[in-house]
């Protein structure tokens, strides 16, 4: 066992604003890619996870479907493959698929040696109980109930909260990594990432920690979109510090719409599990037709990006807020029971699912795209890491199969410990007693509650510009039209940022407009439509230029 750098005892305090830490481990993030990959390495050293919230709150606890891995007889890696490799429309790096779909069986026994129970058949355990989900030809999904990334994260907050070697900082904001070359700026070496800048809400104070790898798994970005099924805290950090400390992102133009989140005047961030329609639910519009039969061979079981599509369409052809999920010719005890989490949230809002349809509309769901990573985890930086949704990986391609996400999670943070295991004693953090960081007083810039009123209004007009621009359909116009006012946004952030008091909307606006922009500008470089991608201009896939969209840092040649 390697010997903890320092103990829990630590930080010291090194000026009136900045305090210093250092650790084996750092993660930014609690969701299931941060949890796993902080429980594969803690017995060897000690782990600090950043949690922006409470820790519970992750788009991880949000998951309802299930994790895929072929775990029946009557199913085959070829065919999970065969799957992900269609949904991802040509766009998914075959390599990365067959070693992510062959290693689920074992990522699932790890999360039953943590003490996941996943449903099973029968009471005597004998089976498990396998759902099917859009895109897949096999029932393969694992899933406990409606409410499987709860169950899961649970579990592993639990153990991680137990840990000796991991300390969990909830409300702790990241700002920014820190690189070896900003203490070594004549360096001849390629820059080392060894930790982050992190602003401690509780105390109003910055925080420089130190680590021999940082691991980012901050998830997804939906809260750049004014409709999402993502938690409040989904604005991109990860990327966006990766982007800025001079890693490589890719595929951003690909984010996700799910097809069926719940429509009501009060309801946001409600999502109804693709399952049910795995279950027989079938979209119907006002007049109770089945218009999603009409337009793809597998009707509301077709891949997320087309049955989005297929909804948007019907809704501008009739002129409806929404359509209908309607599951209700199934017997209610089974709706109640396999639906429990969605059964009650529709009751919330006055909908029995049981009698009636639900209504849905698509929403922001998933970011197929992110931060350049190969099969260990590892970005463009030394020392920094990356995984989950924040991560792009080459697994999902240019559409994601329902539930491979947090399979990705699992094997990619484990294949991420495996390889900072074998590299922990190469590297060794920076000892410092005194900050020498730009952010160091950070804290002592200009209080202005008017102008945070701004910030807010910034923050609304870049989720309603990217609904209303960069959305379902896109046009060469809408894009343009976004990329504009996009710029003139991302100068009035940083003015924000370099004046103002730090602050944790201002922490989160300054990440969202750059992940908003960097989107754009994957959407202006794709010159045809491919999965989630519809560009009425380029309204033909391009199959003899099938390549990922690679954004490289400021200052870099493409």
């Amino acid at each position: 066992m390697a010997t903890p750098l320092s103990t829990p005892s630590m930080p010291t305090s090194s000026t009136k604003n900045t305090q210093i830490e250092t650790c084996d481990f750092l993660v930014i993030g609690s969701g299931l890619a941060g949890l796993a990959y902080a429980l594969k390495v803690a017995d060897q050293g000690r782990v600090l996870i950043l949690s922006k919230s409470a820790a519970p709150a992750t788009n991880t606890s949000m998951a309802q479907g299930g994790i895929a891995a072929v775990m029946s007889p009557d199913d085959s890696f070829e065919s999970h493959a065969r799957d992900t490799l269609t949904a991802g429309a040509g766009l998914c790096h075959e390599d990365v698929v067959k070693a992510v779909v062959h290693a689920a069986p074992q990522r699932i026994e790890d999360l039953l040696k943590w003490g996941v129970h996943f449903d099973v058949k029968d009471q005597k355990g004998a089976s498990l109980d396998l759902t099917r989900e859009g895109g897949h030809s096999h029932r393969r999904i694992l899933h406990v109930q409606d409410h499987t990334g709860l169950e899961i994260h649970e579990y592993l907050l639990a153990l991680a909260l137990g840990h000796p070697n991991i300390e969990i900082k909830e409300f702790h904001f990241a700002i920014d990594l820190i690189l070896d070359r900003d203490y070594k700026p004549f360096s001849v070496h390629p820059p080392r990432c060894v930790g982050a800048h992190a602003f401690d809400r509780k105390n109003q104070t910055v925080v420089d920690i130190f680590a021999r790898f940082t691991m980012l798994a901050t998830g997804g970005a939906g809260k750049i979109y004014n409709y999402t099924s993502n938690w409040s805290g989904a604005t991109g950090d990860g990327i966006a510090m990766a982007y800025r400390a001079g890693a490589r992102v890719a595929n951003l133009e690909f984010m996700q719409f799910h097809p069926t989140v719940l429509y009501h005047p009060s309801a946001r961030n409600s999502l109804i599990t693709e399952a049910v329609r795995g279950e027989g639910g079938e979209l119907i519009n006002a007049s109770g037709e089945a218009f999603a039969k009409k337009q793809h061979p597998l009707g509301a079981l077709a891949p997320r990006d087309i049955v989005a599509r297929i909804i948007d369409a019907e809704m501008k052809r009739t002129g409806a807020e929404c359509v209908y999920l309607d599951i209700s010719h199934k017997p209610a005890d089974f709706i109640r029971e396999r639906f429990p989490v969605n059964y009650a949230k529709c009751l919330e809002y006055g909908i029995d699912m049981t009698k009636q349809p639900i209504p849905v509309v698509p929403a922001a769901h998933f970011l197929c795209g992110g931060v350049i990573t190969d099969l260990n985890g590892c970005t463009d930086i030394a020392g920094l890491l990356a995984a989950g949704e924040t991560a792009c990986t080459g697994l999902h391609g240019a559409n994601r199969l329902a539930s491979n996400s947090l399979l990705e999670c699992l094997v990619f943070s484990h294949n991420a410990a495996q390889f900072t295991l074998q590299h922990l004693t190469e590297f060794a953090p920076p000892q410092f007693t005194t900050s020498t960081f730009a952010l160091n007083g950070k804290t002592t810039g200009q209080s202005n509650e008017d102008e945070m009123i701004v910030i807010s209004h910034v923050w609304d007009e870049i989720r309603r510009l990217m609904w209303n621009y960069v959305g379902i359909v896109r046009s060469n116009r809408r894009l343009e039209r976004a990329s504009t006012r996009l710029r003139n946004i991302l100068h009035e952030v940083a003015d924000y940022y370099g004046h103002l008091t730090l602050h944790p909307d201002i922490i989160e606006l300054r990440n969202l407009a750059l992940v908003a922009d960097l989107s754009v500008r994957c959407a202006l470089a794709r010159k045809e439509s491919r999965g989630i991608h519809y560009n009425i201009d380029y309204p033909q896939s391009d199959d003899n230029d099938i390549r990922d969209t690679i954004i490289p840092p400021r200052g870099f040649n493409t």
